[in-house]
């Protein structure tokens, strides 16, 4: 009888010490996902922070390079006037790039005019460090709206049509213009990024909101 005892007890030790063996075995296997699972989210956030490092300094190094190197095709002009006057100017090149000016700005907060403004106005603006887009009626439709939508997007800028200009698209700026070919023309990214309160700028951190609008 009491080896019979002892052999159901036996049992029972051995079925609980297996139950045992098991669970250690599960919370082994438990600790080793949980630390591969750290461990492989530890390496995607170090990878993800390299890339978005690398991605910021390419960034940077872009810009950086997009300020130092010429626009290609770019026209410059120095010694321009800067007096407030009430009269409209003969400027010597169209868009003009500065000289006197009127004494209100237009507003240059990423407005975008669809009909004509005062070139006077809009040259004061330049002088606060804007970028003006201009264009003529023989732009392409896209080209218009994708150079709209990126003077929506800066401050600093404006864009209206100038139909007697010599090209269809055109960049201006303090003393600085270009023509472009196309929305997608590189020089485009490339002028704002130089221009908009870029060191042309003689009045850099004035106002381009609280003048006149369309």
């Amino acid at each position: 009888m009491a080896s019979a005892k002892n052999t159901a007890a036996a049992a029972r030790r051995a079925k609980l010490e297996e139950a045992r063996r098991k669970e250690r075995a599960r919370e082994r296997r438990n600790r080793i996902i949980t630390l591969t699972a750290s461990v492989a989210a530890l390496a995607a956030l170090v990878a993800g922070g390299g890339y978005l490092m690398s991605a910021a300094d390419d960034k940077e190094k872009a810009e950086t390079e997009a300020k130092s190197s010429p626009v290609q095709g770019e026209r410059a002009w120095n010694k321009l006037t800067q007096n407030h006057v009430q009269k409209q100017v003969a400027y010597p090149m169209n868009p003009p790039v500065g000289g006197d000016h009127n004494p209100v700005w237009m507003n240059c907060n990423a407005d975008v005019y669809t009909k004509a403004i005062p070139k006077e106005n809009a040259v004061h603006s330049l002088e606060h460090g804007a970028v003006w887009v201009t264009y003529t009626g023989k732009a392409k439709p896209a080209d218009i709206e994708k150079l709209g939508e990126r003077v929506r997007a800066t401050p600093y800028s404006l864009m209206s049509p100038v139909e007697d200009q010599a090209a269809p698209l055109m960049l201006s700026a303090w003393g600085k213009q270009v023509t472009v070919t196309s929305a997608a023309d590189a020089r485009v990214a490339q002028f704002f990024t130089k221009y908009v309160q870029g060191p042309q700028t003689p009045e850099p951190g004035a106002a381009c909101t609280g003048g006149i609008a369309q």
